[in-house]
This record gives structure tokens, sequence and C-alpha cells, in this order.
């Protein structure tokens, strides 16, 4: 079932995010069909930029973890060595060094190229095939565009489905949630911008190579909690030390990082976000999980939102719950 609602999911999800594009076209006297396409085309831009950040990334790495390699084995030999020869175990180092010098950089060169294929390829085989996978990205494509168009009418139909006692109450959740998500998504634009800005500047300062697209890449990380930042971080100490050593350049980024921190999370956030959801990092570790396992990566990205939707209607049922009379008896 994750596999056929995935697609679908995923649609609504981009059309709603695309709407404000889409109805800023359509204002401007632009056709319908203009403008949800013209909205389509700018998320997939977003999308490839993010696709091609990525790539920048491995690009720049892979050779530094190469090129640094040998010095690696020979550091490692000057710590362990002497370590070794107090329990009378003698290594040949030299051999040593050459065959795993030989090896690892023999992986990584034959497989540095194909990296990024293996990667799309392992992304687009999470459903059945490749072929499934190119299916679903088409299909998501034209329930977009579709439903950019057809919003209004959509909800229309949808609202005629809820009984007339009821509609009431469904329009003020709706509202309720739909406003929730809205300052949720532009707060998390605006966050994630001076984030990129702020990275990028800082690590560029620092000397770090392709700070740019690490920075940019961290700041997209924001939107899956604990887990994205931990990952730039990872990402930003393993640049400073192949490019650097251990050295000021790794204390630039513990600062710099720091800082990031205390500004996302004491500052941009509670301001331009709005306090965390409510949801307890417990929570949000369990709806990662739960939301991953279902519609993987996808999923993660989904988690914080959905979990602020199911937010909103824990909290209306159990208001109907605490003032019925079966709970106060």
């Amino acid at each position: 079932m994750a596999e056929i609602f995935t697609p679908f999911l995923a649609a609504f999800i981009l059309a709603y995010i695309l709407r404000p594009a889409f109805l800023w076209m359509e204002g401007r006297r632009a056709p319908a069909a203009v403008a949800a396409a013209l909205s389509v085309v700018l998320g997939l831009a977003v999308v490839i930029a993010i696709v091609s950040l990525f790539i920048g990334l491995l690009k720049t790495e892979i050779p530094l973890i190469k090129a640094q390699l040998p010095d690696w084995i020979a550091n490692t030999q000057a710590w362990l060595g002497p370590k070794l020869a107090e329990f009378h175990i003698n290594v040949d180092w030299g051999t040593l060094k050459t065959a795993a010098s030989q090896k690892i950089s023999e992986h990584i060169s034959d497989n540095a190229d194909s990296l990024m294929t293996t990667t799309f390829n392992t992304v687009l085989m999470s459903g059945s095939s490749v072929i499934t996978g190119f299916v679903n990205s088409v299909l998501i494509i034209f329930v977009m565009f579709y439903l950019l168009i057809d919003w209004t009418h959509f909800f229309g139909l949808v609202k005629t489905l809820v009984p007339l006692r009821a509609q009431d109450t469904i329009t003020h959740l709706a509202m309720h949630t739909d406003g929730l998500l809205s300052q949720y998504l532009r707060g998390m634009i605006i966050v994630i911008s001076i984030m990129s800005v702020f990275y990028s500047i800082s690590l560029s300062v620092i000397g770090i190579k392709g700070a740019v697209a690490l920075g940019v890449f961290t700041a997209l990380m924001i939107v899956i909690p604990y887990i994205g930042i931990a990952l730039g971080f990872s990402l930003a100490i393993v640049s400073a030390i192949l490019q650097f050593g251990v050295g000021p350049e790794l204390v630039g980024v513990l600062i710099v990082f720091g800082i990031g921190q205390l500004l996302e999370g004491f500052f941009l956030t509670p301001r331009l976000v709005g306090e965390r959801i409510g949801l307890h990092p417990v929570a949000v570790l369990f709806a990662l999980l739960l939301f991953g396992n279902l519609f993987g990566f996808f999923g993660v990205l989904l988690a914080l939102p959905i979990s602020a939707v199911s937010l909103v209607l824990v909290q209306y049922f159990w208001s109907v719950y605490t003032q019925s009379s079966w709970y106060q008896k």
C-alpha cells in the first residue's frame, strides 16, 4: 500500500508547496494550465539543483579521501606501531601500506564515477524496479499538474462528501491545519535561505573546498530534525580534516556550527517557524522512523509536517473526549 500511496502523497505535498507560485502566476492573468506547467517546472528545477549540490559534494570529497589516504595510513602506522611492538607483534608496514593504498585507491577510482548512478538506482529500486521508479516520477508530475489546476474544485467535492452537521467542524480543522503548515513551510524556506548564506560564507572564510555546496546542503537538511544537522556537521568535520588535518580550521568549523545552531534554534526558528510545533523529541524520532519506513526518504522529509497535522486532530479529539458526558461521569 505504501508503494501505491507514496506517489499520490508526494504529488499532493508538492502541489501544496507550489500552490502559492501557481496563484501568483494566475493572478498575473496566466492561463491555469500555463501557470500549473510553470509551477511544475519550478519544482523540478529546485529538485535538480538539490541533486546537483549532492553530486558536487561527492566530487569534492572523493578525490580528497583518495589524496589523503597515504597520510592516514602513515599516521596510523606511527601511532599503532609502537603499541603493537610492546606486545611483540611485528607488522610489515611497507607491504601493508602499499597493498591497502592500492586496493582502496582502485576501489575509489573504479566506483567514483558510478557512485551517483548507484545512488540513483538505489532510490529508484526502492519501489520494485527502475521502471516502477520512472513511472512513479511521471505519475507524480501528472497528478501534481492536475491538482494545481483543480485544487479548489477537488476540495469542493471533498466537502460535499462530509455530512452537513460536520462541515463547519471539518472546515475549522482544515483551516487550522492549513495555517499551521503554511507557517511551517514559509518559515522553513526563510530559515533555510538565511542559514544557506551563513554556512556558505562562514565555511568559505575558513577555506573549506565546496563551501557553497556544503553550506546549502547543511541548511536544506534542517528539515530533518536532529539527523539533518548531524549529517551536515559530520560532512563539514570530514572536509576540514581531509583538507587541513586537526588544526585551527577544524576549530573554526566547530565554532561556525555552534553559532549556526544558536542562530537557527534560538532565534530564527522560534520567530519564523513558530515554537517547534509542540512535539516531544521522542515523538519526533518516532515519526521519523515511522514515516521513513512507510514512505522512504520522502517520508522522512514529511515526518514533521504530517505529525503537525496529526497533532491538530489529536488535540481536537481529545478536547471532544474530555468534554463528553461519558468522560465527565
